[in-house]
């Protein structure tokens, strides 16, 4: 199965570039969520997650693949959601996101090249400006989208990362389902 089968046409130097990444780093506000940040009168913060986005993270994970994430803001919930995807390197509260990248980069013996990025805004430019592949959500700003090698389908927290998930398994010969995998 190709990956412009399921989603749109993929340029050559995207392929390539998928074909590089051993770790993918993902934002959460805007990412993995739509953005919005519901808060109730107690103080309690919401946010709503894309099971399809966690079922491809499951299964890119269960194919041998990195996954991070590295978010501006601290949350028990995103905590909670990330450690039950079995996602290993979380990093919450990070104003500065290189700091967390340069990090990643040397706990996990990687460079540049082979390292995905997926984001939507303004704090994720120095990250995305560095990494191999770097990833726009649909309804990212126009400025990420311009530093973007490959823009989404999917607008973010409706299965943009399924999306990218979706791509890094195609472009790695990896199968698109994973047994014992759920969201």
């Amino acid at each position: 199965m190709q990956f412009e089968e399921l989603y749109q046409p993929l340029s050559e130097d995207a392929k390539a570039r998928a074909k590089k990444v051993k770790l993918l780093i993902c934002d959460i506000d805007g990412v993995f969520s739509d953005g919005r940040i519901y808060l109730g009168n107690q103080g309690e913060e919401l946010k709503a997650f894309n099971t399809k986005d966690g079922f491809g993270i499951k299964a890119l994970i269960n194919s041998g693949f990195e996954v991070a994430v590295i978010t501006g803001r601290h949350s028990k919930i995103v905590q909670q959601r990330m450690t039950s995807l079995t996602i290993q390197h979380i990093y919450q509260g990070q104003e500065n996101k290189l700091l967390a990248y340069e990090e990643l980069k040397t706990k996990l013996n990687l460079n540049d090249e082979q390292i995905a990025y997926i984001g939507d805004d303004g704090p994720d430019m120095p990250v995305m400006e560095l990494v191999g592949f770097a990833v726009a959500v649909n309804d990212a700003h126009p400025l990420i989208k311009r530093l973007a090698h490959y823009t989404t389908q999917m607008p973010g927290g409706f299965g943009a990362v399924r999306e990218l998930t979706d791509l890094l398994m195609l472009e790695n010969n990896k199968p698109l389902t994973t047994k014992g995998t759920s969201s």
